[in-house]
């Protein structure tokens, strides 16, 4: 799933290339992925693309006052193409959800992989008529996202700190992937509440929490899209590695699995050198 990084990298990439452009065609490879009806994607037609901004995890292209609005969820990804392809996109056929043509014949596809269809797109006229961003907390890299005000959210709030970092209505643009970061960096178990941390720790924690997320930004900046997933995989030190050996102290990386998902962690680091259970079967550590 594309995260904050990504999202703001994939927000300069258009910005770079189709602000200034007209849309001159939406075409919709899957009903469903239109989460509203009006006004119609027949309104952006003829609409100049005025800006592109971010709000957490959505994109949202400002096309003469009127918002195209989408969010990529786990397992959809933007393809931009310089020469987009002429043939009118057939409901059903291909993974393409979305197709947005621009005047200059570039443009790009909304695609989606796997069965769970989540990839969702808006048209609206205020982006606060997305429920998604209506409820947004604030985004971390904002300069009015303090340290105080960081510590303010935490206070009181008897929640594991992992959920309270991926929480879109706490924080914004963090996921499964940079929580996973962010917690190694800042050597805190991923299990512990939110309210028991300590002045130090939550300084500890901001520190990472913008540090890692700085850092990823302006390693994805200026990639095509088309990069973008490579760098975001090969760019983390403990996401995804399960049994490799840990970068900061060489122990292995180890896993927690859920339902749907799993977490990554160095016990060395993270957590005074004991393995977290797994929560499916039994109690864990916090």
């Amino acid at each position: 799933m594309p995260e904050l990084p990504e999202v703001e990298a994939l927000r300069a990439f258009l910005e770079s290339r189709a602000v200034g452009q007209a849309v001159v065609g939406v075409e919709l490879g899957s009903i469903s992925v239109l989460k509203t009806f009006d006004p119609p994607p027949a309104a952006l037609v003829g609409a100049p693309v005025d800006s592109v901004s971010r709000h957490g995890k959505f994109l949202d292209l400002d096309c003469g006052g009127t918002q195209l609005i989408f969010h990529l969820a786990r397992a959809g990804w933007l393809r931009w193409s310089d020469t987009l392809s002429t043939a009118t996109l057939r409901p059903g056929k291909s993974p393409i959800a979305l197709r947005v043509r621009l005047s200059d014949g570039s443009g790009f596809d909304l695609t989606e992989a796997g069965t769970k269809k989540r990839l969702a797109a808006y048209i609206v006229g205020d982006p606060q008529q997305v429920p998604g961003i209506a409820s947004l907390g604030p985004d971390p890299l904002a300069a009015d996202f303090t340290r105080e005000a960081f510590a303010a959210i935490l206070a009181g709030r008897r929640a594991q700190i992992k959920g309270v970092l991926r929480d879109q209505g706490i924080i914004a643009g963090i996921g499964n992937a940079y929580s996973d970061e962010i917690l190694h960096v800042a050597k805190m178990s991923p299990f512990a509440l939110a309210a028991g941390l300590d002045a130090d720790a939550v300084a500890r924690l901001y520190e990472a929490m913008t540090e890692t997320l700085a850092h990823a930004v302006s390693a994805a900046s200026g990639k095509p899209a088309a990069e973008l997933k490579d760098a975001k995989r090969a760019g983390m030190r403990v996401h995804g590695r399960t049994g490799e050996a840990c970068p900061e102290c060489g122990d292995v990386v180890r896993e927690v699995s859920f339902a749907d998902s799993s977490l990554q962690y160095c016990a060395t680091c993270q957590t005074g050198g004991k393995p977290l259970a797994d929560r499916r079967t039994s109690k864990f550590l916090k």
